[in-house]
């Protein structure tokens, strides 16, 4: 008889044992399940080298990581875990950039229990859910950008922007365009002034925006 088990990763006491009860609840029929609580990284790197197809469930935000790239690249170092992300704070740029990532399924805090045991049901059999919210915010096309916004770019920043969005490092783009990686880094820098943004997420939520990158080329 296989083993499943479901690790649970947060840091807040009362979020561990409110999710283990609904876990327990949800998945009693569940043959050979085991649940764990995890608060620290480094533990949770070890639980996974030893069950390389758990389930996590974890609010990365509250949570030792630095951050979602940190946690991108655990789910590229384990390829057959399903993640679970539960969370108040997941915004749109995270949420439009793990939603072509099968591994991930997304449920919000204010979601019902309901939503919550759907999620855990469907990870533990290898789905992807996401919860209403989610589906409806991908759903929706991004607001559009008023001319004057579209127009403060030049059309090389526009152009670099684009490729920013699409995922190109400013190495890679300098060699696509034949420019200096300064050169780049100095268009990245007046791009993100320009538009006041800080992060490349919220540059691609910008790009989105503005018609920069099409939603179907963004998703591929």
């Amino acid at each position: 008889m296989d083993k499943k088990r479901i690790i649970i990763a947060d840091n807040q006491d009362i979020t561990r044992l409110g999710l283990k009860a609904l876990a327990r609840m949800a998945l009693k029929d569940v043959e050979g399940l085991e649940v764990k609580e995890l608060a620290h990284r480094a533990e949770l790197i070890a639980d996974l080298k030893e069950w390389p197809e758990a389930v996590v469930v974890i609010d990365y935000t509250l949570f030792d990581l630095g951050g979602p790239d940190e946690l991108l690249n655990l789910a590229e170092r384990f390829p057959f875990v399903q993640w679970v992300l539960f969370s108040a704070e997941l915004t749109e740029g995270l949420i439009r950039r793990l939603s072509v990532e099968q591994q991930f399924s997304m449920v919000l805090k204010d979601d019902s229990a309901q939503e919550i045991i759907t999620a855990l049901k469907c990870a533990i059999t290898g789905v992807r859910f996401l919860c209403h919210q989610v589906t409806n915010l991908l759903l929706a096309p991004p607001p559009q950008l008023s001319p004057l916004e579209r127009d403060q770019l030049t059309a090389a920043e526009k152009e670099v922007l684009r490729l920013i969005a699409l995922g190109r490092s400013v190495k890679e783009i300098a060699a696509e365009r034949n420019s200096s990686i300064h050169t780049i880094t100095t268009h990245k820098k007046n791009i993100f002034r320009k538009i006041n943004v800080n992060t490349i997420y919220e540059a691609t939520k910008y790009a989105l925006r503005a018609g920069l990158v099409e939603m179907v080329e963004y998703y591929i």
